[in-house]
Order: C-alpha cells, then structure tokens, then sequence
C-alpha cells in the first residue's frame, strides 16, 4: 500500500540549477523535453556557437591550471587549438577561421589578468539551499579582492552586454550567494566577461537584491516542483512499478513522448525569437510556427 505522509513533515527540497530553473522560465514544454521525458527527444545538430563558447570555457579553464611560468597568452591560445570542438560548422574552413579567432580572443583575454593572482576557484561547484529550494551550479571563476568574493562569468555571443545584463542575472547572484556561505566571505559583485569585445561589465549586490534574487528563485521552484509532481504522478500509473521506460531502437530519430492534454498543459509551449534555436524544435509545432528554423551556425558574428 502507498504510504500516507506523515501530518508535519517538511517537503522534499526542489534540487535544481539556475539553468533548470531559467529553461522553466523560457519554455515549459522545452523544460519537459529536457528534464522528464524518458527516453530524452532527439535533439537538433550541435550548434556553432556552443562550440566556441565550450572550447574558450576549456581552455581558460586550463590555463589557470598550469604552472604560474607557463600562464602566457602563448599557452593559452595553445590549450584553445588543441582542445577545440569541431561541431556545428558549415565547413572545415569556417570551422578553421573560428578556432583562429577564438584563439586571438583566449590569448587578448589572458594577456590582461595577473597570471600570479591565483582564482578561489575555476570551473568550482557552489551549493546553497533555503527551506524550498537546494541549488547548486558551477562559476566559471572565483576570484579573491581584498575581503570580498567576486564571481566572474566568461561570455563569448556576439551581442555586446550591459550592466543590465549583470545585475538581472539570476545565475550570477545564485552563484554568489552560494560562494559567500560556502567560502564564509561576503560575495557581492558579479562580472561578465564578455571576451569578443574585450569588456567587463560588472555589478555589486546588496544583502536585500541577492534575497530578491533568491526569493524568485523560490518562486520558479515551487511552480517547476508542482509540474514535475504531476507529470511523475501520470507517469507513475503508465508504467508499471520497476519497469524501465521504452529506449529508441537502431539509434534513430527519438520522437517526444505522447502525453495526455492535461499533462501538455502543465507544460505548455511559450513561443518568441528563441524557437529558432530550440533543440527540440522538431517536436514542437508551435515552436516550428512561431520562427523559421536555423542553420547550426548562424549564431556566429560575421
């Protein structure tokens, strides 16, 4: 028999990233597809500019992990070429120009930092919960200014940023606020690196705009927390107890489960610009409507 709950007892804490809770936030339906459909749909191809973005993350990454002596721009356009992500491009050639320009953008950076000035970490996980939520992500880097944590943030896009883009960031503030309770240092200031324009655009938080910040935080959690509990809830009397979910044969094109219409409407699409760089846009009419598809790399500067 299924166990009642026990009269008092907390809830189970909603164990997420600020990138689930931001996927919820953009598209529900997208959310679905990504995080509860087993087996996961078919995605698009890779696209371009997540190959550049991961292949810079990379090897700045690595570059703070080499020795102080070998810390140059040299080294750093090196780890670029070898650890480069040849995906989603049109051709070898493209693919070519843009491991040269990422190269030219690695070294430019890198020649600006104190090699000497040792991060509090690179690519370091930080972990935070409330009475709602447990979150945790990964900083990019981490680094230590007097008596303060700031928390640096690598950006590659094309679209020159803002402080706006700073200060509205729900993952930057989530990240601080993890840092400063796990490190038991005030974090306040967050940055973005935006490294095509070789700027820095920046913004210091108070106590009261991170508990804010957090506060939304709760407020997506418990709206995600409740979709998911239904869809388990459908799914549970699906498929029997114990039994795995049906796997895609021959690796071939996995199409979305079908779900009832009460439980699409937990997860209803939310169309806009951003369709046309859905992953999973082949299984959404809506999102097919909304935008016209994308080649993999046309969201690469000219």
């Amino acid at each position: 028999m299924d166990q009642l709950p026990l009269e008092g007892m907390p809830r189970r804490l909603y164990a997420c990233t600020p990138s689930r809770l931001n996927n919820w936030l953009d598209c529900p339906r997208r959310y679905r597809f990504t995080y509860m459909d087993r087996p996961t749909p078919q995605k698009g191809p890779p696209w371009a500019h997540n190959s550049v973005g991961a292949s810079v993350h990379n090897a700045l990454a690595a570059w703070w992990r080499e020795p102080y002596e070998r810390r140059t721009p040299e080294v750093a356009g090196s780890l670029l070429a070898k650890g480069w992500i040849n995906e989603g491009f049109r051709d070898a050639e493209q693919s070519r120009t843009w491991r040269d320009r990422a190269r030219e953008m690695v070294s430019g950076y890198v020649a600006s930092l104190d090699p000497s000035a040792e991060p509090v970490g690179v690519e370091r996980t930080v972990a935070t919960r409330t009475s709602v939520v447990a979150l945790s992500g990964r900083v990019d880097r981490l680094d230590r200014r007097g008596e303060e944590l700031v928390v640096v943030d690598y950006k590659t896009g094309r679209r020159p940023l803002s402080t706006d883009d700073a200060r509205s960031s729900l993952a930057l503030a989530v990240y601080a606020i993890a840092s400063s309770r796990m490190m038991r240092r005030p974090c306040h200031r967050v940055e973005l690196h935006h490294l095509p324009t070789a700027s820095i655009v920046e913004w210091e938080h108070t106590d009261e705009s991170l508990a804010r910040h957090l506060g939304h935080a709760e407020e997506i959690a418990v709206e995600a927390s409740e979709a998911d509990e239904r869809y388990k809830e459908w799914s549970a009397t699906t498929r029997p107890e114990g039994t795995a979910p049906p796997r895609a044969r021959g690796g071939g094109d996995r199409a979305a489960p079908a779900v009832p219409p009460e439980i699409d409407a937990v997860f209803p699409p939310r169309t806009g610009p951003l369709c046309s760089w859905c992953d999973f846009r082949r299984h959404c009419p809506e999102g097919q409507a909304a935008g016209d598809d994308r080649e993999p790399w046309a969201a690469l500067a000219d």
